[in-house]
């Protein structure tokens, strides 16, 4: 039985209003949201005024007995820093939530991840995916890449690593990053850096990504999206579990975390089924489910005071 188990990738909106490659992102009601110019469900049914908030997600925690979850940000929700330090300051011992800065338009991504760290975040969220084509102006007609090893790039991560933050990364789904992330975990060694999506697990850069992890001794690998990347399997996820096999072999199971993306990926099952299909394998010995999914999250993320959730069974078992 694992004692506490931890949500480390999960989001957060009071509302999405934003644009993102010169389409709109807005939400509506019935947990549908104006996706990139297409209509799409992007919350549960039962979510009508389009509001992710942390109090519904509290109550999806309690019931699936889980005892904290990490908020990351990406820029397709539009920040919403504001939301989650108030998030922060209410439910202290049940969320770790992530800041997240502008890098589009020529953004003084700098300044603002100097700000973020005196709001009082305990971590920073970077989409790196999103850098590689990155708009220069707000009419998204000019483009550039801002590479994480260039000097502006380490510069941030140097400022995270000197004030303790956690550093959230998602990277490509190609090799294009690979290379310089690894000279970014070098070159800030006591950086607390967390991998994003599993490494992309289906795509080519799996491995590439997941290695990253034996290249410094602060640096995790989180799953979160992995149901939503093998979506067309489903339930109860047989190839991503032995993906996690095949990672864990590749750099140990304590350098791994589960994650759900809690909300997008519980409009296609149930918030328990993101992590019970783990639980239900016998790929993973229990000694590995308690560390993937608890022990590992509580050392890397620092949590204390977490909540006994008991489990209280279904009106219909």
């Amino acid at each position: 039985m694992v004692e506490h188990i931890i949500d480390a990738h999960s989001h957060l909106w009071l509302r999405q209003d934003t644009r993102v490659e010169g389409k709109t992102i807005r939400s509506l009601t019935n947990g549908r949201s104006i996706f990139l110019d297409e209509e799409v469900q992007m919350l549960p049914p039962f979510m009508i005024d389009g509001v992710n908030s942390a109090e519904v997600f509290l109550s999806n925690m309690n019931y699936a007995q889980v005892g904290a979850a990490v908020v990351v940000q990406e820029i397709i929700d539009g920040n919403q820093n504001d939301y989650l330090l108030d998030v922060q300051r209410r439910y202290p011992n049940r969320f770790f939530t992530m800041g997240m800065v502008e890098f589009r338009y020529g953004a003084d991504y700098l300044g603002d991840t100097a700000e973020v760290i005196q709001q009082g975040f305990k971590g920073l969220a970077i989409p790196g995916h999103r850098l590689i084509t990155l708009p220069t102006n707000t009419d998204e007609t000019a483009f550039t890449t801002l590479h994480l090893n260039s000097d502006g790039m380490m510069s941030l991560f140097k400022l995270l690593e000197q004030n303790d933050m956690i550093l959230s990364m998602c990277l490509a789904d190609n090799e294009s990053q690979i290379h310089e992330m690894a000279e970014v975990i070098q070159e800030c060694p006591q950086l607390k850096v967390a991998i994003g999506h599993f490494g992309m697990v289906t795509t080519p850069s799996f491995r590439s990504q997941i290695l990253l992890a034996r290249q410094g001794p602060n640096v995790m690998i989180e799953s979160g999206g992995i149901t939503w990347l093998y979506n067309s399997e489903f339930y109860p996820y047989p190839t991503a579990m032995r993906s996690i096999r095949e990672a864990a072999d590749l750099v140990g199971m304590d350098r791994l975390m589960w994650g759900s993306d809690y909300p997008r990926t519980i409009t296609a099952i149930t918030y328990r089924m993101s992590y019970d299909f783990v639980m239900k394998s016998d790929i993973l010995t229990p000694a590995e489910k308690t560390q993937f999914l608890g022990t590992n999250a509580i050392r890397f993320y620092g949590l204390h005071n977490l909540p006994t959730l008991p489990y209280i069974k279904n009106m219909s078992e």
